[in-house]
Order: structure tokens, then sequence, then C-alpha cells
């Protein structure tokens, strides 16, 4: 795979003579210090890690910068890192590729004015349209001292993180499977978003190419077999809400067609070799369609880095849900093991899947969707229930739910060194932990007053109190894309007052108790308000306090924020956004987004 690539430009001062010679030693060590730190903590989504590759020569001048920039080009350099410990000349050794995201690390030291160039580099930055983000240590070092410093590290890995989560989207599929789901707005593919903002290229599929696909047996039956298997072993059946259950012959004949699904789904983003040489048999290959000859354009798949799944109604009044798929395809595990987990939006909300990618691309754990449903003030719970809300819940909470969609690593399951709930990394996850959530979760045959073709949703409840940020991305008729973001915890609540919520909306799905972090103004004065002021009905959570990381990418990606908890010591931008206002950061940021405009416009 050619990963996208973290470019370190290492500039000098480029009088020889004595000057640049006394230097290149220093330069050279800041780069590999910088390619070492990086490649040390920052991870593509596969668990691969980042990859950087330095400059082949010191840059003292534009000869030397264009030799750089002729190799970097060879190298699928998505950002690029300039480091210095002296005086250079800016315009002269500057990054001048508008594709690329900037940033120049600029050595606090005094025997030489590294931050008199980081200085003129910004001016010149902002002067010439290219935002870059600027590094500059606290504290004096000296000369000799080759360390990076914590606050250095911090902004260094920030940055990479986010340029990689840029350079992994560009050039990525999104496949829509199906159209608008019951009027949700999310659900509308605005292709120009997709492409402007993310690099990345829309596609639509019909969901009757889902069920094309069963009929003709265009999937893996060796791999059906084993995930029916394994499905059997490990998905417990939950208890039945429906008046009129259906028989056990169509209830296992569903589990077939959802695991069917699941497969199908999966090859129509990534493709799948084994499709080659899979030919219909039987009553398949009677049937108009049939191919004899390999199933070639279905093995190569979309490329999609994220799918979506309409569902309802046009397809869930008449066939099974897609609950079980879009659950086990978001997790971070199934039959083979554990695996990359695979975005992909209930009801084709491709918004929240975007919310969805982003959380997972920046830590590489599993997302989850919900339905941002009720809030519940400590009012209401004690009228209910008689419970006085008290810890995490003390404020109240805000339910999250959906049909049974959601990500198993939720539960809370998973447990750190220490017996803490977590969500893990999915390449950090152990056997002991996909039994874990596998072991917290059943399987309810959907509510056929929701889903007349039946299925089986995902059920359970986050019995864990666990760091969590809950994002969402939406567009704005006039305005354009906009993310909100509320950092916060799950909690979780008495099993008699979790019974009393859970009856009063479906039970045979997972919940979720989120409890944002209060600022005492604005959107984030009480919980009542970030609910009030959330912006769509879905939500995507990621594990985590990871709020900082992205507001630096949507600052990368040009998408203003317009709700966050976070403090404004942590908010790390491009330095040309301060000449937009240093006072109102919120208002700045929208202003600095309208005027550089979309990243691949």
């Amino acid at each position: 795979m050619n990963y996208p690539k973290i470019g370190i430009r290492h500039i000098i001062d480029g009088r020889w003579g004595g000057v640049r010679e006394s230097l290149e030693e220093k330069c050279l060590a800041m780069a590999k210090a910088a390619k070492e730190l990086i490649e040390a903590n920052v991870f593509y989504s596969d668990g691969t890690p980042m990859q950087c590759v330095i400059s082949p020569c010191s840059i003292g001048g534009g000869a030397e910068a264009a030799k750089c920039a002729d190799f970097f080009s060879t190298q699928n350099v998505v950002a690029t890192l300039s480091v210095t410990p002296c005086w250079c000349y800016g315009t002269e050794t500057m990054d001048l590729d508008p594709n690329t995201i900037k940033a120049v690390w600029g050595f606090n030291g005094t025997e030489r004015p590294g931050a008199v160039y980081l200085a003129a580099a910004m001016a010149a930055h902002a002067q010439r349209g290219l935002p870059a983000f600027s590094i500059y240590g606290h504290d004096v070092q000296d000369v000799s001292d080759n360390t990076i410093p914590c606050d250095v590290a911090e902004k260094i890995l920030r940055f990479a993180r986010c340029a990689a989560v840029v350079g992994q989207m560009k050039g990525k599929t999104y496949v829509g499977i199906g159209n608008v789901s019951m009027g949700i707005g999310g659900s509308y593919c605005d292709a120009m978003f997709y492409q402007n903002y993310l690099g990345i290229r829309p596609e639509w599929v019909d969901m009757s190419e889902v069920r094309r696909r069963v009929e003709l047996g265009i999937y893996d039956h060796e791999e059906f077999e084993r995930a029916l298997k394994w499905t059997k072993e490990n998905c417990r059946e939950g208890f039945d809400i429906n008046t009129n259950p259906s028989s056990r012959e169509r209830k296992d004949w569903e589990w077939e067609f959802c695991v069917k699904m699941t497969l199908i789904c999966r090859d129509i983003m990534l493709g799948n070799p084994k499709l080659d040489n899979i030919k219909p048999v039987g009553e398949e290959a009677q049937k108009a369609g049939a191919l004899d000859t390999g199933w070639h354009e279905e093995a190569l798949g979309k490329g999609a880095i994220m799918g979506g799944f309409q569902g309802q109604r046009q397809w869930t009044d008449h066939m099974p849900n897609a609950d079980f798929t879009e659950a086990i395809l978001n997790s971070g595990f199934d039959w083979n093991g554990k695996r990359e987990p695979l975005t992909f939006a209930t009801e084709n909300d491709g918004l929240n899947g975007v919310s969805m990618l982003f959380g997972k691309l920046l830590t590489g754990t599993a997302s989850l969707f919900a339905d941002v449903r009720t809030y519940w003030s400590p009012a209401a719970l004690e009228r209910i229930s008689g419970w006085k809300a008290d810890g995490r819940a003390e404020n109240g909470f805000i339910h999250l739910i959906n049909s049974g969609a959601a990500c198993l690593e939720a539960t809370g399951a998973q447990k750190d060194e220490n017996g803490n709930s977590v969500m893990k990394r999915w390449f950090d996850a152990t056997e002991e932990d996909i039994a874990a959530c596998l072991k917290a979760t059943d399987w309810c045959p959907g509510n056929k007053g929701y889903f007349r073709g039946g299925g089986y949703s995902s059920h359970f409840r986050t019995k864990a109190e666990m760091p969590i940020t809950m994002i969402r991305l939406n567009i704005i008729n006039g305005l354009g894309p906009v993310l909100q973001i509320a950092e916060g915890w799950t909690c979780d609540i008495p099993d008699n007052v979790h019974d009393l919520i859970d009856k009063r909306t479906d039970p045979t799905w997972p919940t979720t108790y989120f409890v944002p972090r209060l600022t005492g103004k604005g959107a984030f004065k009480d919980v009542y308000s970030v609910m009030a002021n959330w912006g769509a009905n879905h939500g995507a959570l990621t594990y985590g306090h990871i709020g900082k990381d992205l507001i630096t990418l949507c600052s990368m990606l040009r998408i203003p924020v317009s709700m966050h908890n976070i403090d404004d010591n942590d908010i790390y931008r491009p330095h040309a956004w301060a000449a937009f206002g240093t006072k109102e950061l919120e208002s700045a940021d929208f202003r600095a987004c309208k005027t550089y405009g979309a990243m691949y416009k």
C-alpha cells in the first residue's frame, strides 16, 4: 500500500563558508528526531506506524527546495514538516506546493535565531495564501540538546495525526447503498462536499444489488459457512418483543440472510478477490444474470473508506434489517478475528458516517452511531423513579440509542490493566476483549413495528464510565459544512432507573448514557443546552477526549467548528488564523475557513 507520508524538510542558512557547514549536523538531527517521534506514536488506521521521509538534502535555497519537492512528489507526501535551528531565507526555502499541509518547527535557542526564521516563514506563508502550523518550544534549549520538548512533541504529533487522516481519506470512496432514509437530511449525499472538502469520491449502489448477490451466490461460500457457524456460537439471540413472532424457520433464514448481507456489503466496499472464481450453481445458475466466468467486476469493489445503508423503509418493510451488518462492520472484529472497523452509517447518514470516520482514523478505535434521543433532567429522573441523580449524572444526561447498529466495543466490556472499562484500538484488542464484547451483547429479533421484514438488533447497555467525544458534521445552506464537538463521559445508572427509561422506548436496542463536560456558558452551560444546540438527530461517539485533534483536523480541511467545549489553550490551528482575530476564536475560525476555502476545490 502506498501510504500517505509526512515529508520532513531540514531548512538551513544558505551561506557557505562556515555558517552552513556548522549547522548541517543540528538540522539533520532535528529532522531525524521528528521522524522517530512520529513513527513511534502515530498509526494508520490499519495499525501500521506512520511513515516519514526526509528530504535528500538540506534546504538553503530554491534549487534545493525544488530537489526536495521532486523527491516528495514520488513518495505520496500529504504534509510537510520543515525544521530549523537557525535563520534561513523564508520564501526561498518554504514549501510552495498548494496541495500539502504545512508546519514549521523553529528551534528555541539563542545561538541562532530559529524563532526569527519561524516568524518570517509564518508571515510569508500567510502572504502567499499557504496556511502553516507554527511550532515553537516554550523554553530555551541548548544547541547541543537534540531532545524534543513535551510541548513541541504534542504539536508535532497532533499535526501528524491529523495529516494522516487527511491523507488516508484522499482518493477513497464513500458508497451509499440505497438513498435517503425516511427524509433524514444527513442521508442526502452532497457529492461536492465529499469531493471538495475530503477528497472522497461518492458512489451510489441500489439496495437491490444486495439481493442480486444473494440470489446469484456472489459471495465467498466457504467464508459464509464459517461466519454463520461463528455467529451461531457467539451471537446470542435475545428476547422477542413482537406479539406475532416469526417461526423458528423464518428466524433461522433471517440469520443466514443477515450474515450474507454482511459479507456482501463489505465486498461492495472493499472488493474480494475470491469472487473472481465463484460461479453460480444449482438454482443460482438458472437465474437471469448468472455468469459462469467469475464475478470480476464485483471482485474489484469500490475502494471505499466508508459506506452506509438506507434500510428504512423500502428495504426493511419486506427484508431483514441491516442492524447486524452495521454493528459487525463497525466493530473491530468478526469471524476472521480482529480487524480494522469498517465505517458503515445507519440509515445512510453519510454526515454521521464522516463524523465516525474522523474518530476512527484519529484513534484507531471503533465509533458508535446513535440517535441523540432524549435529555433526562434530574427532576424528570426523580419524578419517574424517586432516584436523585448523583455522580456523573448529577446534572442529567443524554440518552443515546438506535436500532441495534452500534459497535460492540461500546458495551464497555473491554478492560485495561487496571480493570477500567475502555474501548481499545482495534489492533490492541485481545481474544478476551472480543469475547467480553460478544458476551455483553445479545441480538433481539427486529421489532416488526419498525422492521416488517425482521432482522436482528444488537442489544446492550454501556455499563461503564468512559471518556468519550460526541461528534457531528452538518451542512448548512449558505454556510457549508460545520462540525460540533462535545467531550464528556458515558455513565451508568441504577438498574431500576434504566429499566423505567428503557421501557419508554424500544428495549431491544443498545443504550448509552452520555454526560457532556459543562463549561457554564453558551451551549455547554448545562446538559439541556447541549441537547438543544445539537445539529441533527444522530451523533458519532469516539473513545477518549479527542476534541483538540478534531479542531486541528477541521482547520486542515477548512471546516469551521461551530460548537465545542475545548479550552482555548488547547486549540491548535494554522498560524494565519490569528490574523482573523484572537479574541473570538470561534468566529475567527469561520472567517479563516471561508477565506481559504475547501482543500480540494
